[in-house]
């Protein structure tokens, strides 16, 4: 084999060359010029006044909305009178005297009330039932 020295031998260009007038030291100066002159737009806190304040509303209008939520869900939760009524009259276990033991007079003068019945239909119901001794100890 031949000897081979690297010196020696014809050398390729590369074709890539730095190039002239010191282009690496101008090369800040010129990317520099090139940039838009525009500053960046800066945002105070002063303009966010708006949306601070519609933040603080928002939170008075929930404040103030809950109580009103809570008492609408309370009110939905009683029972009306009928619904009432005929669970206590389903109730075996319950009779009149218990009820009335458990409430109190002015409770008792609300409940109080005058029923009007014709002879006729006191007579009508007694012809059509034939268990008069409920009627009678009652």
């Amino acid at each position: 084999m031949k000897e081979f020295k690297l010196n020696n031998s014809p050398k390729i260009s590369s074709g890539l060359k730095t190039p002239e007038d010191a282009y690496f030291d101008k090369f800040s100066a010129n990317l520099l010029s090139q940039l838009p002159k525009n500053e960046p737009k800066t945002i105070s806190l002063l303009q966010n006044k708006r949306n601070i304040i519609m933040m603080v509303a928002a939170v008075f209008v929930f404040a103030l909305a809950i109580p009103v939520l809570i008492k609408n869900a309370s009110h939905s939760n009683e029972l009306d009178t009928t619904t009432l009524e005929n669970y206590l009259s389903y109730q075996s276990t319950i009779n009149q005297d218990d009820l009335i033991n458990e409430l109190d007079l002015e409770e008792i003068d609300k409940i109080d009330t005058d029923i009007v019945l014709k002879d006729q239909t006191i007579e009508e119901i007694l012809i059509s039932n034939n268990n008069l001794e409920h009627y009678i100890i009652e």
